[in-house]
């Protein structure tokens, strides 16, 4: 079904999930020499990529950094750190999502799973592109134009763009988005949208649109 990188330095965790996940029919690359984790993403161009924080050599946040640059493949932390800062700092590096050793394995694949739907298959509009005021998203690359300059954008950022310009000159509520993102919000810190509408808003702003997105304060955030 899908290719997907296991880079944690835990033999025995790492074996069980990619057995979990061969499973589901899923391709399995585990990463065994952790100091030079990019050359065997490029190789196997995975589309997930499962990693731990706590990485002899770099930790996982170095890599996450090397690896978007380079893509904007959906990664999850697995991690035992469970501080805000660590959780935020994933985000603020285009993790897509963070889940705290120990954890089910169940409940491992199971997000994994749903990521994988959202992120191959949620382009559902006729019109691979929507445009506004100037501004063109363009759903199936992930960018975002305007006056001739482009930027591209995570998943997570690309789905919550979307939304606000789907529903254009209408607010959208914070839990709506939330909803958009994980599918339900109960299990969702309410900082990590704040956290990813911050990081479009900076991008936006480099192709110069200041004031793109607005927010109502108590209700959401409105594109006029």
């Amino acid at each position: 079904m899908f290719k997907i990188m296991i880079i944690e330095d835990d033999a025995s965790l790492k074996n069980q999930i990619g057995d979990a996940l061969s499973k589901w029919g899923h391709s399995v690359h585990k990463i065994e020499d952790l100091e030079n984790i990019l050359s065997e993403f490029k190789s196997f161009d995975p589309q997930l990529v499962l990693l731990d924080i706590n990485l002899p050599f770099y930790d996982g946040f170095h890599w996450c950094n090397e690896i978007r640059k380079i893509s904007t493949v959906p990664i999850v932390f697995i991690s035992s750190r469970d501080s805000n800062m660590d959780v935020i700092m994933g985000v603020n590096l285009g993790a897509d999502d963070y889940i705290q050793k120990p954890f089910s394995i169940d409940v491992l694949i199971a997000k994994v799973n749903a990521l994988l739907r959202r992120t191959y298959n949620f382009a559902d509009d006729s019109s691979d592109k929507i445009i506004h005021s100037g501004v063109t998203l363009d759903l199936s690359t992930a960018v975002v134009s305007f006056n001739e300059q482009s930027i591209e954008l995570t998943k997570n950022e690309l789905k919550i763009l979307h939304e606000l310009m789907k529903y254009k000159s209408q607010i959208v509520s914070r839990d709506k988005l939330m909803k958009k993102l994980w599918d339900s919000d109960w299990f969702v810190d309410d900082n990590t949208l704040t956290v990813n509408v911050n990081r479009i808003r900076s991008k936006l702003r480099d192709i110069g649109l200041e004031e793109f997105i607005e927010t109502k304060r108590g209700l959401g955030y409105i594109i006029l």
